[in-house]
């Protein structure tokens, strides 16, 4: 399992949310390649960046940090943020992204899901934001009536294999995992899925690998990272079971 630190873009800035509230946002650093850069000097193995002005306006517009971020500090990064388009992804790949992360448009929008998708396979991640229990879009401003397991399945069936799980209503708030959400959204997924929200302490990321649910392939960290409540080194750590 890996440890995702998370570098969540706004106004050119690294930023952090709480529970996907716009207007309770925390500046970490002025530059998000700098964030980056201390997170893969720390240790970091990949990273996951976010373009929250992208997911706002519905285009990325911040693919000029994931270019110097993915260009020069040799770690692969996933990239998601106003991913609606197919050239939208084009330019996220052609910027340096490893991995691309699917939002709205891939609930609303088959035509451009099927067509990601087979360009695409192995570097497609669609991203699930849940409240309550059900999906979150449009950068988590709207929430809609389908349930979690049934999107899952849904994309699944049109060749989607992996997955970001959050639980918005937990994001930010630096209180925990629901492990018994992550037990059920483990018995759906028949890929591979990470899982974000709510991680505040070591003790989060040790109760989550002691799940021993194989498709969960990593955890995304961002608050508790810049607030030094762990650091990445402890938290692979705790992943790796160590």
């Amino acid at each position: 399992m890996i440890l995702y630190p998370a570098i969540d873009i706004a106004g050119g800035r690294a930023v952090r949310l709480v529970q996907g509230d716009f207007d309770a946002e925390t500046v970490y650093d002025d530059d998000p390649f700098e964030a980056a850069s201390a997170w893969v000097r720390a240790g970091a193995r990949y990273l996951h960046v976010v373009d929250l002005d992208g997911a706002r306006t519905g285009t990325p517009q911040n693919l000029h940090h994931l270019k110097r971020i993915a260009g020069e500090l040799g770690v692969p990064v996933q990239y998601g943020g106003g991913l609606r388009s197919i050239e939208a992804v084009r330019g996220a790949i052609g910027a340096g992204a490893t991995r691309v992360i699917l939002g709205t448009a891939a609930f609303t929008d088959v035509d451009f899901l099927d067509e990601v998708v087979a360009q695409y396979a192995e570097r497609t991640v669609v991203s699930v934001d849940t409240r309550g229990g059900f999906v979150s879009t449009a950068g988590w401003t709207q929430t809609t009536t389908l349930p979690a397991d049934a999107v899952i399945a849904r994309m699944q069936d049109r060749g989607v294999r992996a997955f970001v799980f959050t639980n918005v209503d937990k994001d930010g708030m630096l209180e925990g995992p629901d492990l018994d959400e992550v037990r059920r959204v483990a018995e759906v997924v028949r890929g591979r899925f990470m899982y974000s929200g709510g991680i505040g302490r070591r003790e989060d990321l040790v109760a989550l690998a002691g799940l021993r649910q194989v498709n969960l392939a990593g955890v995304i960290v961002g608050k508790a990272l810049y607030e030094r409540r762990f650091t990445i080194a402890e938290g692979q750590a705790a992943l790796d079971g160590i």
